[in-house]
């Protein structure tokens, strides 16, 4: 099969003919139809996000199943399928409390040392040498992905579209539902409308939300903020303005920027991933005195809300084609992480395969 490798940190992906991977116990084959553009994998190209190489980048998959493992029952070979970022094992302590999207396992394994959960990967180059797996591995021809982690489609949802459910729209809907608890009536800020932020904009109405302030500094984003659905699109975060905020392009000023939107008794939720070791300042005082909440959102709780999030788009409530604006070849993955890092990219770019 064909794969987009990163061979090194700053250097190009190279697309590369790779053994096909072979499915063992509790693992499903699936052959991708597309994968999302992802800043968390620019992060890993860039250096920013410590990670082994070389490997093969992408975790944001639609496609349809090819293989079952041993002791894997479904979904059967042909059914299309969606697979979320964050892959749970399904046994250690978190996973057994709901909590999956803090599963011990990925984050030691998959993320740590970018392996599956026997603790090797399932990509080899041509020669038998390893490749890492960031995520499943999905800028490739079929990925390999624990079957905790394979959710069926519905028919009325488009194959490629759908991959962007397994990561921007699954991280919206988290931070919406779980982290903010944002309730119908409250207002909602936005800061950083790109791939998660569009996809925030577009669920809050889901969520009854009131006023929907989206914050930029990309006035084109700001004009897509506004198509899909915000009150408001502004270059600069007014103060004291909303009930909840949340933050969603990683860096220390955007952060900061979501706080300060916050009025008193307010909820401040950050999902952008930034470069490790990167901190944010924070008015210690204000949060003391104002009764502000800060809170962490890594994606969704993905057993229990993935089937929702899916049942939704299956309705029509959710449309994920509304937030893709590029959709590009595999040999093209450079060009489209490079108008990634250069902000050109409005919403979400796929890579078709």
């Amino acid at each position: 099969m064909k794969a987009a490798i990163l061979p090194a940190v700053g250097a190009p992906l190279v697309v590369e003919d790779i053994p096909l991977p072979e499915p063992l116990a509790g693992e499903i084959r699936v052959r991708v139809a597309a994968c999302g553009v992802c800043h968390s994998d620019l992060h890993v190209a860039r250096g920013h996000l410590p990670f082994v190489v070389p490997c093969v980048l992408g975790h944001e998959i639609s496609g349809v199943v090819d293989a079952l493992g041993p002791r894997v029952s479904g979904p059967a070979p042909g059914t299309r399928v969606v697979a979320s970022f964050i892959m749970p094992c399904g046994r250690c302590r978190f996973c057994e409390a709901g909590r999956d999207d803090l599963c011990e396992t990925y984050f030691a394994l998959n993320r740590g040392k970018g392996v599956l959960y026997d603790g090797t990967s399932r990509l080899r180059r041509a020669d038998g040498r390893p490749l890492g797996m960031q995520m499943m591995g999905g800028l490739a021809e079929y990925a390999i992905v624990p079957a905790t982690d394979v959710f069926p489609l519905p028919d009325s949802v488009p194959l490629e579209d759908a991959c962007v459910l397994g990561c921007a729209f699954m991280t919206a809907y988290g931070a919406l539902k779980n982290a903010a608890a944002l309730r119908p009536g409250e207002s909602l800020g936005v800061v950083g409308a790109g791939g998660v932020g569009s996809c925030l904009i577009q669920l809050a109405a889901l969520f009854g939300a009131g006023e929907i302030v989206a914050v930029d500094v990309h006035p084109a984003k700001l004009e897509e903020a506004k198509r899909l659905g915000a009150s408001e699109a502004v270059l600069e975060a007014p103060a004291g303005r909303v009930d909840v905020a949340v933050e969603a392009a990683g860096r220390p000023e955007t952060a900061a920027a979501a706080l300060k939107m916050v009025r008193d008794g307010g909820r401040v939720i950050w999902v952008g991933v930034a470069p490790a070791g990167r901190a944010a300042e924070v008015e210690i005082n204000r949060v003391v005195r104002r009764g502000l909440t800060i809170k962490g959102s890594f994606g969704c709780r993905v057993r229990a809300d993935m089937p929702e999030l899916l049942r939704l788009a299956g309705a029509g409530r959710v449309k994920p084609g509304t937030s893709i604006s590029r959709r590009l070849r595999l040999d093209e993955v450079n060009a489209a992480y490079a108008a990634l890092e250069r902000g050109e990219i409005l919403g979400r770019a796929i890579v078709v395969l």
